[in-house]
């Protein structure tokens, strides 16, 4: 019997996970004024708040170093030309999953054998006792929203040259194995188009993988 898995939720597009390859799928939002004539690229960090200087952030911001040492960024510990911010979050959501036999073969003792059916449609008459697909099961999963945002200014004047959010939905990956690929994400085609979303799949990383 065929049968099909739908997630009730607008965030469907944005997870994702593949049995043989797991990855690690995320919109990438872009909004953009980077000058072209941009030579020093000295930057300091945007120091967070008290309560948000957790073990946790510290690891992610390390990520988010080591993509601007990459593209040819440097840190420094004068005065820099540039301000980096970083700041992520994470939010649990249950959501339903339902399975159901397969619409187009579905039959029953009522019905005699398992003939095609489409909208109603029997034999080229319309079945009213046809009511679509059987609900097979009806579950509630939890899913992990995941968002990191990346946020460059001028030192100079505060102006604001880049702003980048990666945003993950999945019932597989937690925050910590996903946040590797979020952030490399963040910086693909770097500093990419402007007021442009995007869909970035890339492959989780072995040392991540293995924590699932």
């Amino acid at each position: 019997m065929k049968r099909m898995a739908a997630i009730v939720a607008l965030a469907l597009v944005l997870g994702g996970c593949a049995a043989t390859a797991p990855t690690i799928r995320s919109k990438v939002t872009t909004f953009q004024q980077w000058p072209a004539d941009l030579n020093e690229k000295s930057y300091q960090f945007v120091a967070p708040a008290a309560a948000d200087d957790t073990l946790e952030y510290r690891s992610y911001l390390d990520l988010v170093r080591k993509e601007l040492s990459a593209l040819g960024f440097s840190e420094t510990a004068g005065t820099p030309a540039l301000k980096v911010a970083m700041r992520f979050r994470s939010n649990d959501q249950a959501v339903r999953v339902i399975e159901v036999e397969d619409p187009f073969f579905h039959g029953s003792g009522r019905f005699g054998p398992r003939y095609p059916r489409m909208w109603g449609w029997y034999g080229g008459l319309y079945d009213p006792f046809w009511r679509g697909p059987l609900v097979h099961s009806d579950e509630l999963v939890e899913l992990q929203q995941r968002e990191v945002q990346v946020a460059i200014t001028s030192a100079a004047d505060g102006k604001r040259l880049f702003d980048v959010t990666a945003r993950n939905i999945s019932d597989k990956e937690s925050m910590p194995s996903a946040m590797p690929a979020m952030v490399h994400s963040a910086f693909v085609g770097f500093p990419g188009p402007n007021g442009a979303a995007r869909t970035i799949e890339l492959k989780l990383e072995p040392a991540a993988s293995a924590q699932k």
